[in-house]
């Protein structure tokens, strides 16, 4: 297992925001301890050109030099410019590594399945998973697959990529629930929106069924928007999953043939360390 991280993800936040350094500075030593021969590597930071694959140039402008908040959830943060690069690069130097037969996993901040083309929004400011798919596609990748399991619907990763005949994404999410999209599916768009409280067996059922169906679609790259909020505990959301329904979507990826990289997105109780460590232990 590659884990790539730059400690510098952990340099920015804001008092009580869910969205917090803890997240990665908690999970880091933890992995390191429970995993020494696992390998990790400092990403590089994205490229102008894969980011504008992805955004517009105004958007991309506006989040190297905007000091007004976003919205309530995403602050003009110092350097959140650098630091969002840094976390898309993350994804593309994990599809790139998987390409090459290597598992590997971006344990970074800041997620990015809730940027669109051109808004920053939902803790995201580069959709990062969006990034990456694009990128794998303009260096050979011939169909691109992204599977997110995030609580929230990723309505960003949705906006970049839909109607691309190359790219499959499927969505899980909690319905009603922020950001109150991902009801419908349309074209290489399939979504599942889960009622809040759902009984846990139908939630784990419903991410299988779309994992398969994703895989159907034959991807020769599957990108992972690894998000742990749909756990029982997390503080943001009404969800029933448990550590070991985290595990299982590892062991899931364990069983594929197809080239993986999963890619942090959500996840906010103090028990997140945890949870990747589930993960990545059953998927390695």
């Amino acid at each position: 297992m590659i884990i790539f991280n730059d400690e510098r993800c952990t340099e920015y936040g804001r008092t009580g925001h869910p969205e917090r350094p803890q997240r990665i500075a908690r999970t880091v030593p933890l992995l390191k301890e429970r995993h020494p021969q696992w390998e990790w590597r400092r990403p590089n930071a994205a490229s102008e050109e894969a980011l504008g694959r992805a955004h517009t140039p105004e958007h991309i402008d506006a989040i190297r030099s905007s000091t007004t908040d976003f919205d309530a959830d995403s602050p003009a943060y110092a350097n959140i410019f650098d630091h969002a690069a840094r976390a898309a690069g993350a994804a593309i130097d994990a599809a790139r590594a998987a390409v090459n037969g290597e598992r590997a996993f971006s344990l970074m901040r800041p997620p990015g399945h809730h940027a669109t083309r051109d808004r920053a929004m939902g803790f995201c400011y580069f959709s990062n998973v969006a990034v990456a798919a694009l990128d794998a596609l303009a260096n050979g990748a011939k169909r691109v697959a992204i599977w997110d399991f995030d609580a929230h619907h990723g309505n960003g990763t949705e906006d970049v990529v839909a109607h691309h005949p190359q790219i499959a994404f499927a969505s899980v999410h909690q319905f009603p629930g922020y950001p109150g999209s991902g009801t419908r599916s349309f074209a290489n768009v399939t979504n599942y929106p889960i009622a809040p409280y759902s009984p846990r067996a139908d939630h784990v059922a419903t991410v299988e069924h779309s994992l398969r169906k994703l895989l159907a679609f034959k991807p020769d790259l599957l990108l992972v928007s690894a998000g742990f909020d749909a756990y029982s505990g997390d503080p943001i959301t009404q969800m029933a999953l448990e550590l070991d329904d985290f595990a299982n979507f590892g062991k899931w990826l364990r069983e594929l043939d197809t080239p993986t990289a999963a890619i942090l997105e959500g996840g906010y109780s103090d028990e997140l360390p945890e949870l990747i460590d589930a993960f990545l232990t059953s998927w390695s």
